[in-house]
């Protein structure tokens, strides 16, 4: 393939990676986003030029991205040189920097953050966008979630590429349903407050197990892919794998993850061994030594993710810590705390740390939840696993940056 590179984006990816380095080196961040930026100041078409010499896919959804993302990555790699945003850089300037990072890429899969992706679907042009889910989750900084839903619908009228959505949230079916090419998966609905009211004309909805439907017409399409207790049902054929990720959410993801590389040619059982070979994402579901305590990394940003995660612990029997923050990037207001279900920790040893403790105490509380509070992480978690058990430690965005870099 002819280079589509001019003179401007070889000068500025030049330029990228040589911030991004220095940025790694002077240990400023990952070495992604700001080197991303410049370049894509000095050739402003750049993302365009290197996703017109690769096929690309998009990821997109509330929850669950840069695991899926890692888990389609994988099951490209089978049959191509893969790029991909691993860290979870999931604008435009993390796209470029993932681009610029593996030159030689012949396939891109990459987590795309919700509100950008109308923007990053115009310009990259994918073959194919996985659609996760969508439910509220930073509302201070983000848009409402249904003025997300519309945004994408409008943008995948025309989308040219394979939209692979889930079958099981209203939201995102209402964006899905006119694109001209859909495959549906039975992704899971974990949080149901913002899908209460249909999307299209905004009566009740009706669920009756995984169905639901509305008197307008709007149903639950039939699912092309769904999970199994071994593996995936896939276009009326078992496929048995099991996933090294722990939990129903990331089976279903995984299945999402399989149709989207099937759809774009990837051989099924190829795939399968790929997605189920996936044990650690960025970071989660790590264990690491916390001054002398084994702790597990588990990462939840709004209600739909501490609704799994809880549900993944809520059987163990070891402390849990909770650590809680409310920077930027976390969202300023931690009104959330009460559309989680705290009480599923009602018998486990409860931790509450962060810098929101106090809030995260109070709401404790409510939930009736027995618990101390220790507002440093690493002591809370030091002193939690000091019997030798292992510590499950669950946090919002900076919070678990900070952890994850600490081990």
């Amino acid at each position: 393939m002819p280079d589509v590179l001019g003179v401007r984006d070889h000068a500025a990816l030049t330029m990228m990676r040589a911030l991004n380095a220095a940025s790694r080196g002077a240990r400023r961040g990952g070495g992604t986003v700001a080197g991303g930026r410049v370049a894509l100041r000095v050739a402003p078409r750049l993302a365009e030029h290197l996703a017109s010499r690769c096929e690309v896919a998009l990821v997109s959804g509330t929850n669950g991205k840069t695991t899926t993302t890692a888990c389609l990555a994988a099951a490209l790699a089978t049959r191509s040189v893969v790029a991909t945003n691993a860290t979870g850089a999931n604008m435009l300037p993390g796209h470029v920097a993932a681009f610029g990072a593996t030159p030689r890429a012949t396939s891109a899969v990459l987590e795309c953050d919700e509100v950008w992706l109308p923007r990053i679907l115009e310009v990259e042009r994918p073959r194919a966008v996985l659609l996760l889910n969508l439910s509220r989750d930073q509302l201070d900084r983000t848009a409402e979630v249904r003025h997300v839903a519309d945004a994408w619908r409008v943008a995948l009228e025309g989308f040219d590429g394979v939209c692979v959505a889930n079958a099981d949230d209203p939201l995102v079916v209402h964006a899905a349903l006119d694109a001209p090419r859909v495959a549906w998966f039975a992704g899971g609905l974990a949080f149901r407050a913002d899908a209460v009211a249909c999307p299209r004309c905004a009566r009740h909805l009706t669920f009756e197990g995984a169905d639901w439907r509305c008197t307008c017409g709007v149903t639950r399409p039939t699912p092309d892919a769904a999970p199994t207790r071994d593996g995936a049902l896939l276009d009326g054929a078992t496929l048995h794998f099991t996933m090294a990720l722990p939990g129903r959410f990331n089976h279903a993801n995984g299945v999402g993850a399989l149709l989207a590389a099937v759809r774009l040619g990837v051989e099924p059982e190829a795939a399968a061994r790929a997605i189920a070979g996936v044990a650690e994402v960025a970071g989660r579901f790590r264990t690491i030594d916390v001054d002398g305590a084994a702790a597990r990394l588990l990462l939840a940003k709004n209600p739909a993710g501490w609704g799994a995660l809880l549900e993944l612990v809520a059987d163990d029997e070891g402390p849990v810590v909770v650590a809680i923050n409310a920077r930027i990037a976390d969202g300023r207001d931690p009104s959330w705390l009460y559309d989680v279900d705290f009480e599923r920790l009602a018998r486990r040893r409860v931790v509450a740390s962060g810098e929101r403790w106090r809030d995260l105490s109070t709401r404790l509380f409510y939930a009736g939840v027995e618990h101390e509070c220790v507002p440093a992480p690493r002591e809370a978690i030091a002193m939690a696993g000091r019997d030798g058990a292992r510590v499950d430690v669950i946090a919002n965005y900076t919070a678990f940056a900070e952890l994850q870099g600490a081990g």
